[in-house]
């Protein structure tokens, strides 16, 4: 497939210097565009790069016009990681056939299940009792929608997503345990993106909830009574522990732990890796991680860190001593 740089410039807007006829075959980065490709540059520091880069033409912010103009083609645009993000998806139409919404013969959806005719069902899905598929919502293979859960619109499932497992809810029955039943639901808002096998239980007894616009990636976990606010974003191997509840516009880096009944409120971002043992009400950043060491010196530190509390009391009495 290819495409004129006019082309590009009528769809997503922009500023182009250069040839408005000059054709590009191909998407890549700085370091590896040929003479048929177009890229993009969205941080100055790698402003070396974008003078040596063979690509047909950069997008680029305009900070960067100057210095893209001197070595060939480049639209220039505010910010250019977006328009990148938009270009991505203008090729994928312009490059696939139109595909028909339609459900997989390998696919199994319940009779009282209703699927919008513009949604796509693919091989393998499950799509139990009662659920809602929105208006153009993709469910790649394997993807499970349990009973009675909703998914909006224009959602993309991707490969073995489960939604509406059973949450994790046991009562203690002596040296045994009894199951809760969870009688909830998963309510998903629209354009929302879930990644491969992750999987968002159903409530004990209020729903699950996945506002609009959240972006989950592979392998996550989110536990019963859940409630993610809208545009929030993770990263792989996210936990998120029952009744959680986590604001609009967060992000929380991979392989992070939310701990239950916690509260992070809007605009909090979470390092990869950190265990949030309290609320977070404040907009920020926040990290809690153990820096990686040579095993022997980890150990010592460790060892130090459980006589940080006896030391602070020692050090308050020298204190209160060495006062007049």
């Amino acid at each position: 497939m290819e495409l004129d740089l006019a082309s590009v410039v009528e769809a997503l807007g922009g500023k182009l210097h250069g040839d408005a006829s000059l054709r590009v075959s191909g998407l890549a980065s700085l370091e590896t565009a040929t003479a048929s490709d177009l890229s993009f540059l969205s941080n100055p520091r790698y402003q070396q790069q974008l003078l040596t880069s063979r690509a047909a033409c950069v997008i680029v912010g305009p900070q960067m016009e100057a210095a893209a103009m001197t070595r060939g083609a480049c639209i220039v645009t505010d910010q250019p990681y977006l328009y990148f993000a938009r270009l991505t998806q203008l090729w994928k139409r312009r490059r696939s056939a139109a595909a028909v919404p339609q459900v997989h013969p390998s696919a199994v959806v319940d009779s009282t299940a209703v699927v919008h005719p513009s949604a796509s069902i693919g091989p393998l899905c499950v799509v139990e009792r009662g659920a809602r598929i929105g208006a153009a919502t993709v469910l790649k293979s394997r993807v499970t929608v349990g009973e009675d859960c909703v998914v909006g619109e224009r959602c993309i499932l991707h490969s073995g997503v489960v939604i509406g497992a059973d949450g994790f809810g046991f009562a203690p029955n002596g040296d045994a345990w009894e199951k809760i039943e969870q009688l909830g639901a998963v309510q998903i808002g629209n354009d929302v993106e879930i990644g491969a096998n992750t999987c968002i239980d159903r409530g004990a007894l209020q729903d699950t909830v996945i506002e609009d616009g959240v972006k989950l990636d592979n392998l996550i976990q989110i536990g019963h009574n859940v409630h993610v606010g809208r545009n929030t974003a993770m990263a792989g191997c996210v936990g998120v522990a029952g009744s959680a509840t986590i604001g609009p516009n967060c992000t929380i880096g991979g392989g992070a732990i939310v701990l239950g009944h916690l509260t992070i409120g809007a605009h909090v971002n979470i390092s990869a890796a950190t265990v949030v043992s309290k609320s977070i009400l404040k907009p920020g950043h926040y990290t809690g991680m153990f820096p990686i060491d040579e095993n022997a010196s980890w150990e010592r530190n460790a060892a130090t860190l459980k006589q940080l509390h006896s030391l602070r009391d020692r050090i308050k009495t020298i204190e209160k001593e060495l006062k007049p």
